[in-house]
Order: structure tokens, then C-alpha cells, then sequence
């Protein structure tokens, strides 16, 4: 069964995009960047909401194509509507049930892209196994936090920490039991 791994840049104040969704001040290139690209392609399965994946259309992303290439998607959501999805894109409505059946049939450990709101359910129900922060050395100061509106009580154990010259971490943590 792969492990569900939160991996996602954040502020030191704990936000993972500004406001309007402005991420321009992440550190977006060098030697840390090009470890998550590398560890990135390791996965077979991304999870994310609809809001993370809406937000790749203004990068490019055409509505219902993958984001990435090299693995099957699945896009939480209640609401979400797109025709002609490619076959490696699911949307999914929300429910547990559906996260654990995707957890228990991949093949690799499970990217949890994006987060926000999403990941704040998904730790509401003890379904994150390990969180891979990208500690950018940076102040927001408003926008979408980490975890959403959660106010979710969790304890993690840092078992890895990886420092890289332009001041970003790489800090994984697994989730106590």
C-alpha cells in the first residue's frame, strides 16, 4: 500500500501561495527544485483538489489533460465538470472510501500535489503518512495556508533534513501514530 506524501512548498509562516494564488516569490530553480523535480518523478499516482488543478490552467495545463505525464491523476471534487478527459485523469467526489481504495491499488507512494483546503481533510482524517516541506525562506503573510481552515491536532517526527545554499529545506516528517 503506498504511503500518501504531502509534498508542497511553504512560506515560513506556513502558506503555500500568496494572495491571489501568487507563488512568484518560491524559490523556483536551483539545486533544491531539481531534487523535488527528481523525487517527483518517482511517483505513479497524484492526488490533488480542484482548486490545485484549476490552477494549473494558467500555466499552460489544458482542462482534462494530466499535469503530469508519468502519472494517473485523481481530482477531488464535488463540483468539478470537464469533457474529454484524458485517460489517465479521474475526478472524484470526496469521500474517504475513495482515498483508501486509491491508497491500497498503487503501485508507488501517492503525491499529494497542491493542498490547502484539500489536505486540511485529508489530515482531519488521518489519511497524510508523510509530509515533504519545502520551507522557503519567506514571509506571506496572507494566502492559502498549508492545511486550509483546519484546525486538525497532528504530531510529526522529522526523520529527514536536506539544506540547500539558496536557504530552501527539504524537511520530511512522518505522521505519529
Amino acid at each position: 500500500m503506498g504511503k500518501i506524501i504531502y509534498y508542497v512548498a511553504s512560506s515560513l509562516d506556513g502558506y503555500i501561495a500568496g494572495k491571489n494564488d501568487d507563488i512568484s516569490q518560491f524559490i523556483l530553480q536551483g539545486k533544491g527544485v531539481e531534487k523535488y523535480q527528481s523525487d517527483l518523478a518517482k511517483f505513479k499516482t497524484v492526488i490533488m483538489g480542484r482548486r490545485t488543478y484549476e490552477f494549473g490552467f494558467q500555466y499552460g495545463l489544458e482542462p482534462g489533460q494530466p499535469a503530469y505525464p508519468n502519472m494517473e491523476h485523481y481530482i477531488f471534487s464535488n463540483s468539478i465538470v470537464i469533457e474529454n478527459l484524458a485517460e489517465s485523469v479521474h475526478i472524484e467526489k470526496i469521500t474517504i472510501d475513495k482515498v483508501k481504495e486509491i491508497k491500497a491499488n498503487s503501485e508507488t507512494n501517492i503525491y499529494l500535489c497542491g493542498g490547502g483546503e484539500f489536505a486540511g481533510w485529508l489530515l482531519e482524517n488521518e489519511l497524510i503518512d508523510q509530509l515533504k516541506l519545502k520551507l522557503n525562506p519567506i514571509v506571506l503573510g496572507d494566502g492559502i495556508r498549508i492545511f486550509g481552515n483546519s484546525k486538525n491536532f497532528a504530531k510529526w517526527d522529522l526523520i529527514e533534513n536536506e539544506s540547500f545554499k539558496d536557504g530552501l529545506q527539504i524537511l520530511t516528517y512522518e505522521r505519529k501514530e
